[in-house]
């Protein structure tokens, strides 16, 4: 009888384990759906009914800014965090004690994450100090990481601007035997003639290329600021006129230059040019290795868009064109897209295969394309009137500006100076924020290391603390 009972309990026991270990297992399985819907955006609505949602992931600079959300807030939301939201729109306000406020409203899509990375809080209570005189500005222009700037005169000594140091220096840079639009008289000291058109950095932050103008003539530079030395004169040196120029690869080693609307490859170390890569090149835009183009066809009245790969110089024709396009190649998150603006008309397409992702049509005729730093926004402008393609949100929003003379304060803010007043914008125009006054329209305006906002006023280089001091 004994026995038996001891049989009985063990029976019981092992019964126990069996019922406990299976409640464990559906407890985990439960516990991995119930995870893999929440990471998928499925979530409980105030009705107690499951609905997927989407991820809001939020910072700003400063970090630490109270999020106020559908006008809700607690001590859990500040920013660089991530919150799911259910979807449609929601307004969003971020506020910090002692700094300005911003706000605009998002359209969250069901299952997707929705970043907002780019919102600045400006220090209201600023020390503002002077730096360096700037009398003599011509053209100057800021490196792509916001620390140098170069200043050009009508002499042939310019200079670069060091901004990332608590005490800013300057550095002079000789273009007397590097331009050809030089005039030395037979008293005093040589003087640049010519004027410059544009200027883009490379992405080492230390060469320019230059494109300068006297009368009708152009010449190309490519200027070393680190070692004047080693800049190039690109039309002296290839004995060649170049209609356009951009450069390749972050060092500017490489460049492809258009010669008779014939776009060729420069090595820039080896001095050599090569041979003619696509013909009668309308526009063209690159990223890495990889080259869009919009070319005319030869004895026809249409066009075509190709794609050339550097490493293997293959050629694919992606697209029949009516009309002479302007086109752009960028990468966002993992995907590389090609926008093609033709007139008013903004076509978006992933590049691989060459799929339609979105069309929009423009209230205006831009005549100018820009990829932003990381390729999130398309600014398209003419003017003062501006349309940025927000890759993010995939939604174009069109607005105008107060001057047609604008820049980039950091990567991601539009600013304006308009009668001595300096106007920041988000990219879409949204946030519009007065934030300085009596600033010169002379000298571009930019933020260095997220702590110092630089302008000039009155020729002098003012420096204000964007953090407490």
């Amino acid at each position: 009888m004994h026995n038996m009972d001891q049989e009985k309990a063990k029976r019981a026991q092992s019964l126990k384990v069996i019922v406990s270990e299976a409640i464990m297992v559906v407890a985990v399985i439960i516990t991995v759906i119930v995870l893999a819907l929440i990471v998928s955006g499925y979530w409980l609505n105030s009705d107690f009914k499951v609905e997927r949602q989407g991820l809001l992931q939020i910072s700003s600079i400063p970090t630490g800014a109270t999020v106020d959300i559908d006008g809700d807030s607690d001590w859990l939301q500040r920013t660089n965090t991530s919150k799911v939201l259910s979807r449609g729109q929601h307004t969003i306000s971020l506020s910090k004690e002692g700094y300005d406020t911003w706000s605009r409203t998002i359209d969250i899509r069901e299952g997707l994450l929705y970043r907002v990375h780019y919102p600045r809080l400006f220090l209201k209570d600023r020390k503002i100090e002077k730096t360096i005189d700037l009398t003599s500005v011509g053209y100057s222009v800021v490196s792509p990481n916001h620390n140098t700037v170069l200043i050009t005169n009508l002499t042939t000594e310019w200079q670069a601007l060091s901004l990332d140091e608590e005490k800013t220096t300057s550095q002079k840079i000789d273009i007397s035997k590097l331009s050809s639009f030089v005039s030395v008289p037979e008293e005093g000291p040589a003087s640049f003639i010519g004027h410059i058109e544009k200027a883009n950095w490379a992405k080492d932050n230390a060469h320019i290329l230059l494109k300068t103008l006297n009368n009708d003539e152009v010449e190309w530079l490519l200027l070393n600021i680190d070692n004047v030395d080693k800049s190039i004169n690109l039309s002296k040196e290839f004995a060649a006129k170049f209609d356009d120029v951009q450069i390749v690869n972050d060092s500017a080693n490489s460049l492809l230059v258009l010669q008779d609307q014939n776009m060729r490859k420069i090595d820039v170390a080896n001095k050599q040019i090569s041979a003619i890569l696509i013909e009668n090149v309308v526009s063209f835009d690159h990223y890495e290795n990889e080259i869009i183009a919009v070319a005319k066809v030869a004895d026809a009245e249409e066009y075509s868009l190709q794609s050339l790969n550097l490493g293997d110089n293959k050629t694919i024709v992606l697209d029949k064109l009516s009309n002479p396009a302007q086109v752009t190649i960028s990468r966002f998150y993992d995907d590389k897209y090609i926008t093609l603006l033709n007139g008013a008309q903004v076509n978006l397409y992933k590049e691989t295969d060459f799929e339609p992702v979105a069309d929009f049509e423009l209230n205006f005729v831009p005549e100018y394309i820009k990829v932003g730093h990381d390729g999130e926004f398309i600014t398209m402008y003419t003017g003062a009137n501006i349309a940025t393609l927000d890759m993010e949100a995939q939604a174009i929003a069109e607005w105008q500006i107060e001057s047609a003379n604008f820049g980039w304060i950091d990567n991601d803010m539009i600013y304006v100076i308009h009668d001595e007043n300096l106007i920041v914008y988000d990219f879409d125009g949204l946030n519009r924020r007065i934030i300085s006054a009596k600033v010169s329209d002379s000298f571009p305006v930019t933020i260095t290391e997220d702590k110092w906002l630089y302008y000039c006023s009155s020729g002098q280089l003012m420096r204000e603390w964007l953090i407490p001091r």
